[in-house]
């Protein structure tokens, strides 16, 4: 087990070199910072951004939308999925309005926003329409997992149903949640910094790279989307530390 871990950490190295070497390959071929600037040039800019004035304020400020579009998200995806799953009929009338988030257009879905709500506001209402369907189609999958003859049993002996929610549907659909917030985590943190390059929010990573496009400063952009794919790297590795808690939890006797 531990020469297939190392094994395939090697190769996740190797995966990142080659990409490094294809980057710097294309850098030679263009010979243009104002088109794709190196990858040690722009490894010096991002180090740099860590010691600018407001790098604090712009990361914190992405972060918490971020956050808390995630923790509305939760809230009302594990609630609407547990009513979903349970009920029949109400899944028949939430499937239309899931499929129709799911499938409209996240720039139209700005543009939209853009024109109701304030330009900081904006990238956490995309974040929680973005997030909130796979959490809540996730979480309806994992009810429908479960024992039917448990919950049967349960009903016969006028077990209350809070407590069968509590005590059967919650631990059943737990790796369920976890797996749909991984994916809404990810897309999310995309749907968030592009509502925040259209609103141009005081602070925020999209704000910068927007600026930072209109300037032809390639190397900050690609700086900038570094740090982004850091951040959304660590709320990734924050929910899997979660899994792996939870699933320690439901084993103990």
């Amino acid at each position: 087990m531990k020469i297939s871990t190392t094994k395939n950490k090697y190769i996740s190295l190797l995966s990142v070199a080659f990409m490094l070497i294809i980057w710097k390959l294309l850098a030679i071929h263009f010979n243009s910072d104002f088109v794709l600037p190196s990858p040690e040039r722009t490894f010096f800019t991002t180090i740099a951004l860590f010691t600018e004035k407001q790098f604090v304020a712009i990361i914190g400020a992405t972060i918490l939308r971020g956050v808390l579009g995630f923790a509305i998200s939760l809230v009302f995806g594990v609630g609407v999925g547990i009513l979903a799953g349970i009920s029949p009929g109400f899944n028949a009338f939430l499937k239309p309005i899931l499929v129709t988030i799911r499938s409209t257009p996240v720039i139209a879905l700005i543009l939209l926003a853009l024109i109701w709500l304030s330009s900081t506001s904006v990238p956490i209402f995309i974040a929680i329409l973005t997030m909130f369907p796979f959490i809540c189609t996730n979480v309806i999958d994992g009810i429908r997992s479960v024992d039917h003859n448990l919950v049967e049993m349960a009903n016969f002996y006028k077990v209350k149903q809070s407590r069968i929610v509590r005590d059967v549907y919650i631990p059943a659909i737990m790796p369920f949640v976890i797996s749909g917030a991984s994916s809404a985590m990810g897309i999310g943190w995309r749907a968030i910094i592009i509502g925040e390059v259209l609103s141009q929010p005081r602070f925020g990573i999209g704000t910068v790279m927007q600026s930072a496009q209109t300037f032809l400063n390639v190397d900050a952009v690609i700086a900038w989307t570094i740090i982004a794919v850091i951040v959304s790297y660590l709320f990734e590795k924050i929910i899997r530390w979660g899994e792996r808690r939870i699933v320690t939890w439901r084993v103990q006797p």
